[in-house]
């Protein structure tokens, strides 16, 4: 029985390029060899065939990871086809002319048309209008979690009841019970849920970011050594630090986050885009605990393999932003300075913007 919902009421019962060549281990790249969000070497030939305005590259791709039940892939690949789609639709309304029944484009359908209307301040009354595009997604194939990630998220975004999520929740689980898309889902309901729970009593915040870390903290310790949920806690260390909640959760709860990924980060090769965005975010958190050493590791091991999150709170041009934040470690500068933020290109990080949030989902 995996134990990864903690009693609430009932919960604790854009930007691509093709691939640049390997660095050597330990070796920084220069701002030039730094990208953006870059795709792996199975996603690239897929997102250039999409700008050709073809789709079987896409389908295929998948159509692979579904067979081969890679569901991090899966949901990582349909995710950036569907943010594709929204900026060149043409490939993907070929896709869907050719075959309205194939689950991978009904997949990718259901994400890009939550992503559509994601932003909009009408939000929750038009998730509500494509429910359907998920459930035709979710019936495809029922092994297949990551329509329920999507609908976790949907969940989310339309402000679905509790019982109603965790019977999302549940069904998630019982498809990939460690699938860490789902669970970060999970997380960034939980804490949308407490906002609402707490409401504006003094100790709010500090309840909230609890139960997320008890959340982060039960899902982790179940889950394999090498599984991405291992990063779960540094999520939630995310959102409470960029809340401006640090003081609320107990140093040696963030610390012990911030370990947890570092040993998850050392699973994987040096200058890999898979687990980017597990070290961008652990970067984030190390230089907010004023650990710069171990952030100047973790900076090594991102090699050229900058995500948005979590540098896009702070930037328009998230990657310029972190090539100054890369200068200023590298020079020795040192990290956390003022207000307990690390540094950036423009002297200091400013205070958190959070334009991002609306679209983190």
């Amino acid at each position: 029985m995996v134990r990864t919902m903690v009693p609430l009421p009932s919960f604790l019962r854009r930007s691509w390029m093709s691939q640049r060549p390997a660095r050597p281990a330990g070796r920084i790249p220069d701002g030039d060899g730094a990208v953006l969000d870059a795709p792996d070497d199975r996603l690239s030939p897929a997102l250039v065939a999409a700008g050709r305005g073809e789709y079987r590259a896409a389908a295929d791709l998948l159509a692979a990871t579904r067979a081969a039940a890679q569901w991090e892939n899966h949901d990582r690949y349909a995710r950036r086809l569907a943010a594709f789609a929204r900026l060149r639709p043409e490939w993907f309304e070929n896709w869907r002319t050719a075959d309205r029944d194939d689950p991978n484009g009904l997949l990718v359908a259901a994400q890009l048309a939550v992503d559509r209307v994601w932003s909009s301040p009408a939000r929750a009354e038009l998730l509500r209008e494509v429910s359907p595009l998920i459930t035709a997604a979710a019936r495809a194939d029922d092994r297949d979690p990551v329509p329920w990630r999507i609908a976790l998220d949907h969940a989310r975004g339309s402000r679905a009841g509790h019982r109603y999520f965790e019977e999302l929740w549940a069904a998630a689980l019982r498809r990939a019970p460690h699938h860490y898309g789902c669970h970060v889902a999970a997380l960034r309901y939980l804490a949308a849920y407490c906002c609402v729970r707490f409401g504006d009593r003094p100790h709010a915040p500090s309840a909230a970011h609890r139960e997320c870390f008890d959340f982060a903290e039960l899902a982790a310790q179940d889950a394999p050594a090498g599984s991405l949920v291992q990063a779960l806690p540094v999520r939630a260390a995310l959102g409470c630090l960029l809340d401006g909640g640090g003081p609320d959760v107990a140093r040696d709860r963030l610390d012990a986050a911030a370990d947890r990924a570092i040993a998850l980060s050392a699973c994987f090769a040096p200058a890999d885009p898979w687990p980017a965005g597990v070290r961008n975010t652990l970067l984030y958190v190390l230089l907010r605990l004023d650990r710069p050493q171990d952030a100047l590791g973790q900076l090594r091991l991102i090699g050229p393999y900058v995500t948005s999150c979590p540098w896009d709170r702070f930037s328009d041009d998230p990657l310029g932003y972190f090539l100054g934040l890369r200068e200023h470690l590298l020079t020795g500068a040192g990290a956390p300075v003022a207000a307990g933020l690390p540094p950036g290109p423009e002297d200091l990080l400013p205070a958190h913007r959070g334009h991002g949030r609306a679209a983190d989902h």
